[in-house]
């Protein structure tokens, strides 16, 4: 069972814009925690750690092995441990919410990868999302009245107004904080995915969880 830690995939209605798995996939692999919030509610890390908690602990009850998957960080760290919903002090590390004290034993896997590539990536996947119908689901979702948490998916905005190549750039600036937190992390293990395929690097997992 694989559970989302991304905050943005929670919403229903913006499954193309967020990357929600697709129908394809969610048969080989159930994903829970994606696309069941109305798009004009708001969403919290908060809410998203008690309902995370308890998938886990669902799943391990049922003898399923859960697998917390996405990009989000705080969502990531919220999922596995008892994340403190305190506001840091000023001048705090962020290294901090990364504790090595996890809710229950926990792997934790880091995906990398060279840049160009990555970028390279990014720019295509941003095309195949905009060919998917992603700019429809955001003019839907601003017709109901988005939440503040919800019009915070990236390239909401950028769509509204046609402009993908913003998109593009903010995509790729949000995937250097992503990989800045992700070397944060004890005892992260990663994977270099360069020039890999999935199935490649689905093997190396399983074989370090075997």
């Amino acid at each position: 069972m694989a559970i989302s830690c991304d905050a943005l995939q929670v919403y229903e209605g913006l499954s193309v814009l967020t990357g929600v798995a697709t129908a394809a996939q969610r048969e080989r692999l159930e994903h829970r925690l994606v696309g069941f919030v109305p798009v004009t509610q708001p969403f919290s890390v908060g809410d998203y750690m008690r309902l995370a908690h308890e998938e886990i602990d669902r799943a391990l009850e049922a003898g399923r092995r859960p697998i917390v998957v996405g990009g989000t960080g705080l969502y990531l760290r919220a999922a596995v441990a008892e994340l403190s919903l305190v506001k840091a002090p000023p001048g705090a590390e962020d290294s901090e919410l990364w504790s090595p004290r996890t809710r229950l034993p926990t792997t934790i896997f880091g995906l990398d990868m060279e840049r160009s590539p990555l970028y390279e990536r990014i720019d295509a996947r941003t095309e195949a999302i905009v060919a998917a119908g992603a700019e429809d689901e955001v003019r839907r979702a601003e017709e109901l009245g988005p939440s503040r948490t919800a019009r915070k998916a990236l390239g909401f905005d950028e769509l509204l107004r046609g402009d993908v190549e913003r998109m593009k750039k903010r995509s790729r600036n949000y995937a250097r904080r992503q990989l800045t937190w992700m070397r944060k992390i004890p005892d992260l293990r990663r994977i270099d995915r360069t020039r890999r395929e999935d199935s490649d690097v689905a093997g190396t997992i399983l074989r370090l969880l075997a």
